[in-house]
């Protein structure tokens, strides 16, 4: 860090009860009050260099010994007046980035111009401050870093403007390398050398990409915006390197209360002062969110999660919160499970699935016209869901000019992601199933290779949501692809009594369809199938499985078939409930037409198990009579 001494003299300021003075053979003959502290001082060295004191001392009245003088907000207090005092006297000062912000204001104030004197104090100052201070970077922050105690004088005089632009100018010489590198000017920083000096010139063989963004990660985030602006609009450095300079800069500012929304609900119930902290942060956050480059992959998306989080938390403007979950919708593909859980402080579920919900509708409105959009409602995150039996009239169609900018892979590592999302969020007791069919039917069907995340996240829900009715179930289920399940899936579900009777045949039948027309020949029913259907037990018992699968949760929610037990049901069991489930869909009897039923009865199950069939033939002839 460079300095620059001026004078030869040497100190002779001392302290007497309060009282500053000059050791000097001549007698004081001024008195000059400066913030409580009163200094004894001489009229001839002071007023030669400052016009202020000149005109102060030509409209007060003198008095017999001293003549008093009041400086009032005086810009740098005590030690910025020293300072100009002791350079009136020709006492050696030394001034640095650490001071000379202090002490260029004070001269000012008390216009030590050279008017009042060739060479005066401002001339020097500002030879320094612009031929060394901008020309060093960390000179260069120290000095922006001042500012912040005299801002209104700081930008009268471009103080804060010109540091500024010497930052900006020194980052888009080489945004990735200079030769000052990151870690030289880290180790440097208290390094003093003369103002006529050369500024250390190593090189570092690590230098980083970014070598700026830790050191002015340093400035409040006022400057800091004014400091990104200026970069941002001089030059046109890579995205990157912009996106990993915010994320530094929030990583050090930001509270890290994303992860315990408990600590978010402390934050809310505080003191007033806790309150301004809030606010403080809430600034911050939206600051940085206007700052984000609109480049994709700029930022990650598992960093623009967090200041999402942060954002729900801190509760920051809606812009803010759009903007971010736009961004995040842009590279949804490359979210994890755990960076979609967002705490909810507004509702009484665990994670704000509302957030989620927009955040999908923003990844498949990527590149889509207006006219494709859904509907969003006026104050909030609500939207207006046409059934699922109107989507799947035109879903080809919609899906087609979704496709424009989504593309297939990212949909399909969308589906993925929001099936583990599911998993998650089903443990809620508080969840409503319609939020949770939302969900599922936010990204289209062909996105979805496979339905045994998807089976999964609906078991977890049926069990934490044991009290919904059979029509609600159903519902919930209708979401469910059979023909997607593996046997694995197939296995668990036809096993599973939380499941509509429907379901479990429909499993059944499309299982042995599948085996049907497979290599052309009728494969064996699976053991444990064809244990549901003929053995004899307890209806009343619940059937039981573990279906293992890659996603994580607790160990009751995962299933596996690798030694399962054969259930006991009795097929008097299945006869009672297709007895009960009498409004069975027509869409699925009329599935079934008179020769596939044929196969399936014949090929399906000898003997006993054809009368469980035999409830759904007469289901399907009085529908297919009906048309």
């Amino acid at each position: 860090m460079k300095f620059m001494k001026l004078g030869s003299r040497p100190d002779t300021f001392y302290t007497t009860e309060a009282v500053r003075a000059v050791s000097s053979e001549v007698s004081s003959d001024l008195i000059v009050q400066v913030q409580g502290s009163r200094y004894l001082l001489h009229k001839f060295p002071l007023l030669s260099k400052c016009l202020l004191l000149q005109r102060l001392c030509s409209e007060t009245p003198e008095t017999k010994h001293h003549q008093i003088v009041q400086l009032p907000d005086f810009p740098g207090g005590i030690e910025a007046f020293e300072l100009c005092a002791k350079f009136c006297y020709g006492i050696t000062i030394t001034l640095s980035a650490h001071n000379i912000v202090s002490a260029r204001c004070a001269a000012e104030y008390l216009q030590m111009t050279d008017e009042a004197e060739k060479g005066n104090l401002i001339y020097k100052i500002e030879v320094f401050f612009n031929s060394c201070i901008l020309n060093g970077w960390r000179d260069s922050i120290v000095t922006l870093q001042g500012t912040k105690s005299l801002p209104s004088w700081s930008e009268e005089l471009g103080i804060t403007s010109r540091c500024i632009e010497a930052i900006a100018s020194k980052v888009l010489a080489n945004p990735s390398r200079v030769n000052l590198s990151n870690s030289c000017s880290r180790r440097g920083r208290d390094d003093i050398s003369w103002c006529n000096g050369s500024e250390s010139q190593r090189h570092d063989k690590h230098v980083t990409k970014g070598w700026w963004a830790e050191d002015i990660a340093e400035l409040g985030i006022d400057l800091y915006w004014r400091t990104m602006i200026a970069i941002k609009s001089v030059g046109k450095p890579p995205s990157n390197l912009i996106g990993e300079a915010l994320r530094i800069y929030a990583s050090r500012w930001l509270p890290n209360i994303s992860k315990d929304s408990n600590n978010a609900n402390r934050m809310e119930s505080d003191s007033d002062s806790a309150g301004k902290i809030n606010s403080k942060h809430r600034l911050l956050l939206e600051t940085i969110t206007s700052l984000l480059p609109p480049e994709k992959g700029a930022v990650s998306c598992s960093f623009l999660l967090k200041l999402l989080k942060a954002a729900n938390i801190l509760n920051a403007s809606n812009s803010s919160k759009m903007e971010l979950a736009r961004r995040v919708g842009i590279q949804l593909e490359e979210a994890k499970v755990s960076d979609l859980l967002i705490p909810s402080l507004s509702s009484d579920m665990v994670y704000d699935v509302e957030m989620v919900l927009n955040i999908l509708e923003q990844f498949m409105l990527q590149g889509q016209s207006p006219p494709t959009s859904p509907v969003r409602a006026k104050g909030g995150f609500e939207r207006r869901r046409r059934s699922r039996s109107e989507e799947k009239v035109d879903s080809e169609f919609q899906e087609s000019r979704r496709s424009s900018s989504a593309s297939h892979s990212s949909k399909i590592k969308v589906a993925k992601l929001v099936d583990g999302f599911l998993q998650e969020i089903a443990h809620d007791r508080n969840l409503p199933m319609s939020k949770f069919i939302a969900v599922a039917e936010a990204v289209p069907e062909f996105a979805r290779l496979d339905h045994d995340d998807l089976y999964r996240a609906i078991d977890i829900y049926l069990k934490a949501h044991p009290d919904l009715n059979k029509s609600e179930r159903k519902n919930l289920c209708r979401i469910l692809d059979c023909k997607k399940l593996s046997m694995e899936a197939c296995t668990h579900a036809a096993q599973n009594e939380r499941l509509p009777l429907r379901v479990v045949v429909q499993v059944l039948f499309f299982e042995q369809a599948r085996a049907t027309t497979s290599g052309g020949r009728v494969t064996d029913i699976p053991s444990n199938i064809r244990a549901l259907l003929t053995s004899n037990g307890d209806p009343r018992r619940p059937m039981t499985a573990s279906f293992s699968t890659n996603a994580t949760g607790p160990a009751e929610d995962q299933w596996s078939i690798s030694g399962q037990k054969s259930p006991t049901s009795r097929i008097s069991t299945l006869r009672m409930k297709l007895a009960e489930d009498d409004d069975l869909d027509e869409s699925f009897a009329d599935r079934i037409g008179s020769s596939s039923r044929a196969k399936a009865s014949n090929c399906l199950l000898p003997g006993r198990p054809k009368g469980m069939f035999s409830k759904l033939w007469p289901i399907s002839r009085s529908a297919s009579q009906r048309h």
